[in-house]
C-alpha cells in the first residue's frame, strides 16, 4: 500500500490507531493529576518522548480521514496543557495542520476528470501536479486558471468517506484511552461532534457556498481577505490563491507586533463573523490563517461551520454580561433555564460565578495578554480534584445547540493563548455584540 493511499477496511485502521502512542501519554497526564491532588512534582515524570510525538503524526497522518482531522482538533487545545507534558507533542501535532503524504498525480487527475469532465485541462492554463498543501480529507493543488488568475484546486482523497466515518467510530471507542493527550477538554463530545459534521464537509459545494456566502460578507473589509470561489463540485473545490504567512508559523517565529496584530485580527473575524454573515468559522487551528503582505487576514477552509442566521447566541451574550459584572443571582436563574445546569443539581450562585468568570477575564480591561500560562491556569483550576470549581463544573452542563459555538470559541482563545497576543478584546467584542458590554 503507498503511503497517499487511504486505508479503507476497518482492520487496517484500527491497527494503525492502536499504534498511537497512548501508554505515554497515559503516564504523563497521570503525573499531571497527582499533580492535581498534591502529588510531588519533583517525583512525577510528566515527559513524552519526541519518538513518541512522531509517531503520533505518523499514524494520524498517514490515515488522514477522521483521525487527522481529530489530531488537528487537538493541536488547538494544546495550549491548555502544561508545557512539560505538552512540549513533545507540539511540534508533531502542529505538522497536522498543514501537512499529510500526499496522493499521486494520477488520482488526482482522476478525481478532477470526474468532478470537472475529461476535459478539465482546458479550464487550467497550468497546474501544479505536486500538492501546496494537504489536510483531512483533501490536498490542495496551486494552478492558473484559463483566463490566468491564480488558484487553489482543492482536491478530496478517493475513499476519504469511509475513512472518516471509520475513523470517529474507532476513535469513540478509544477516547478514554486518548483522553490524557488533552486533560482538562472532554474528547468524546469533540469526537461525537467531528462525526455529526462529517457530511457537511465531504460535500465540497457546501464548503463553496459557506466560502461564497463569508467571501461576500467581507468583500470590502480592508483587513479580512477571503478568497472568492471560482468553481465547485462534490469533490473539487476552485478558488482564489492566496498568499500568506500561516499564523503556525507566526506562534513558532513571530516577534511581538505580528503576533499582536494576527490576534486582532483573527478576534475580529471571529466575533465579526455571526452579525455579518450569520455564520462562524468552526476550525479554527492555525494551518486555516495567514497574515497577508499587505497586513490583511486571509482565511481559508470553510467545511465546517456554525450556521448562526440571527447572530451570536444572545443567551451566551447575557451569561457573560453578568459573569462580567458580577451578577450571581441573575446568572444562576439564567443557567437553569436555558439548560445549563445538570438535572437535580444544587448550586451555590457565588460558586458558580466564581467557576464562570475567570473565562470572561479578557473582557474586564481594554488590552489583555494572552499566554499560554493564563491558559494553563484555567485548565488546571477547573481540572483540580480539590478545587471548588471542579465540583461546580461536573454540575453543570452544555446544550448541545451551543456546542459548536463553545468550541470554536475556545479554540480561538486558544490559538490566540498559542500566539502569546496582546489584544484590545474587549472594544472587539463590544463592537460586534454590544449586550456584553454595555453600561
Amino acid at each position: 500500500m503507498g503511503v497517499s493511499e487511504i486505508p479503507r477496511s476497518g482492520v487496517q485502521r484500527t491497527a494503525k490507531l492502536a499504534s498511537l502512542p497512548l501508554g505515554a501519554a497515559g503516564r504523563a497526564a497521570a503525573g499531571w493529576g497527582r499533580r492535581l491532588i498534591g502529588g510531588d512534582g519533583e517525583q512525577i515524570s510528566a515527559t513524552m518522548s519526541a519518538r513518541s510525538a512522531e509517531q503520533l503524526f505518523t499514524v494520524l497522518g498517514e490515515l488522514k480521514g477522521g483521525a487527522m482531522k481529530f489530531g488537528q482538533a487537538l493541536s488547538i487545545f494544546e495550549a491548555a496543557v502544561p508545557d512539560e507534558l505538552a512540549g513533545p507533542y507540539r511540534e508533531a501535532l502542529t505538522k497536522l495542520q498543514s501537512s499529510a503524504p500526499p496522493m499521486p498525480a494520477t488520482d488526482v487527475h482522476r478525481v478532477l476528470s470526474e468532478q470537472l469532465g475529461r476535459g478539465w485541462r482546458e479550464r487550467f492554463a497550468d497546474f501544479d501536479d505536486e500538492p501546496a498543501a494537504s489536510a483531512s480529507i483533501g490536498q490542495v493543488h496551486r494552478a492558473v486558471w484559463h483566463d490566468g488568475r491564480d488558484v487553489a484546486v482543492k482536491v478530496q482523497y478517493p475513499g476519504a468517506d469511509e475513512a472518516l466515518l471509520a475513523d470517529l467510530r474507532q476513535l469513540g471507542r478509544f477516547s478514554r484511552l486518548l483522553q490524557p493527550l488533552v486533560p482538562g477538554m472532554e474528547i468524546k463530545p469533540l469526537i461525537a461532534e467531528l462525526r455529526d459534521r462529517m457530511a457537511e464537509e465531504l460535500d465540497y459545494r457546501d464548503e463553496a457556498d459557506n466560502q461564497r456566502a463569508f467571501a461576500k460578507a467581507f468583500a470590502d473589509d480592508p483587513e479580512i481577505r477571503v478568497p472568492r470561489v471560482i468553481a465547485s463540485a462534490p469533490k473539487t473545490v476552485v478558488s482564489e490563491w492566496i498568499t500568506g504567512t500561516p499564523l503556525s508559523v507566526i506562534i513558532r517565529d513571530g516577534d511581538q507586533e505580528t503576533r499582536n496584530s494576527a490576534g486582532r485580527l483573527l478576534s475580529e473575524f471571529h466575533y465579526a463573523s455571526p452579525p455579518r454573515a450569520g455564520l462562524l468559522h468552526a476550525d479554527p487551528h492555525p494551518g486555516n490563517f495567514q497574515l497577508m503582505p499587505d497586513g490583511r487576514l486571509a482565511v481559508i477552509d470553510f467545511g465546517a461551520v456554525a450556521r448562526l442566521p440571527e447572530g451570536s447566541p444572545i443567551v451566551l451574550q447575557r451569561m457573560t454580561r453578568m459573569a462580567l459584572r458580577g451578577e450571581s443571582t441573575e446568572l444562576m436563574e439564567l443557567l437553569r433555564t436555558e439548560g445549563f445546569v445538570r438535572e437535580g443539581m444544587r448550586l451555590d450562585p457565588d460558586d458558580v460565578l466564581a467557576y464562570l468568570a475567570p473565562f470572561a477575564e479578557p473582557l474586564l480591561t481594554d488590552s489583555f495578554k494572552f499566554s499560554r500560562g493564563w491558559l494553563q491556569g484555567q485548565a488546571e483550576r477547573v481540572g483540580d480534584l480539590r478545587s471548588p470549581d471542579f465540583k461546580t463544573g461536573r454540575a453543570l452542563n452544555l446544550p448541545p445547540q451551543h456546542l459548536l459555538v463553545h468550541r470554536v470559541t475556545f479554540g480561538t482563545l486558544a490559538v490566540m493563548c498559542q500566539l502569546g497576543a496582546e489584544v484590545p478584546l474587549r472594544g472587539i467584542v463590544g463592537r460586534w455584540q454590544p449586550t456584553i458590554t454595555e453600561s
